[in-house]
């Protein structure tokens, strides 16, 4: 549901800016991370568990765009393939949903024990360590199944959703408490939306190219170069957060160990204020990160990769590798 609510309002976008073209949503398909409910994300591979069946359909062309939460797309994209359109952003913070009879409390003041519901390594690894007093468990399914879970059951008191799922779906009220970069930084990418696309078919890439919101895009770029350089996944614990004021982009990342008892953190800015000029020639279409962004400034898009870049390689030189796959192997043992 969450999937075609996101997919509607790209083609709403879209029929606006072109009343001459007919927009069809073809096909609602599974894909293999849709299926398996019953193990962690984590363990079951890498991203491409939520776009490899759709970008199958995209090579056969059977679709000429595919929207994803860009937060699903791994930070290097199979030949062929590029995101054409990254849109405005909404809230990417995390959200807490309280089972009904915790209503109008906080994480902080849950009896001891309490059980939440994630199935975020990155969220269960920064949680852990801030209320050491809960306890964190597994939970899978889309947001439906999710929030049935939560309120039919008495396995969880809370669980924890990323609040721009929750504001698609028009379920804003079900926000209990909404955990703030203090509390619990969030995934790359998170709240934006991405459309996919042939990265050789011109018409449909320029056509999609006027929903990229520049702003968004330059944080989401300096997210993906910071995750790409740690050769991060769904298997590690990696969190960010993004701020764009006056031409300055200021790029927080952090990595954890699975119980958030050894972490790194830093913060880094960088000037983002280029002009935009028309470059002409082979140049046009430079992916960064997975992304094409046609009329955001080249300039401006090289300073977000190079934070991003840069910020990893800083907690790289202070230990981050080891944190990492520490976490990694913990995680395949479980």
């Amino acid at each position: 549901q969450l999937a075609r609510i996101q997919t509607d309002s790209v083609v709403t976008m879209l029929r606006d800016l072109y009343p001459d073209l007919h927009f069809e949503i073809a096909v609602a398909m599974s894909t293999t991370g849709d299926k398996i409910l019953d193990t962690a994300l984590s363990k079951i591979g890498e991203k491409s568990l939520f776009t490899k069946e759709l970008e199958n359909a995209l090579e056969r062309n059977e679709v000429d765009l595919v929207v994803h939460s860009l937060k699903d797309l791994p930070t290097s994209l199979p030949p062929g393939f590029t995101i054409g359109a990254v849109c405005k952003r909404e809230n990417p913070l995390d959200a807490v949903v309280f089972h009904p009879k915790n209503c109008g409390k906080t994480l902080s003041l849950l009896p001891e024990k309490s059980v939440i519901g994630t199935s975020s390594l990155r969220r269960a690894a920064q949680l852990k360590k801030k209320f050491p007093q809960l306890e964190f468990r597994d939970i899978r399914g889309n947001l439906n199944t999710r929030l049935k879970k939560l309120d039919e059951k008495e396995d969880f008191s809370a669980i924890i959703l990323a609040a721009a799922g929750l504001r698609r779906m028009g379920w804003e009220n079900r926000i209990g408490q909404l955990l703030g970069p203090e509390d619990c930084l969030y995934a790359v990418g998170q709240g934006a939306l991405a459309v996919e696309v042939r990265a050789k078919d011109q018409e449909i890439l320029t056509m999609v190219s006027a929903l990229h919101d520049a702003d968004t895009v330059l944080c989401c770029i300096a997210e993906r170069a910071f995750m790409k350089r740690l050769e991060g996944g769904c298997s590690v614990p990696v969190a960010v957060n993004t701020l764009l004021k006056d031409g300055q982009l200021y790029l927080t990342g952090a990595v954890y160990s699975l119980d958030g008892s050894d972490s790194l953190k830093e913060t880094m800015q960088t000037s983002v204020s280029y002009p935009h000029q028309n470059e002409d020639g082979p140049n046009d279409d430079v992916q960064r990160v997975g992304i094409t962004a046609k009329n955001v400034p080249a300039q401006a898009q090289e300073a977000a990769e190079n934070l991003g870049i840069e910020l990893a390689n800083l907690l790289l030189s202070k230990g981050a590798k080891h944190i990492l796959s520490v976490a990694r192997q913990l995680n395949d043992a479980r």
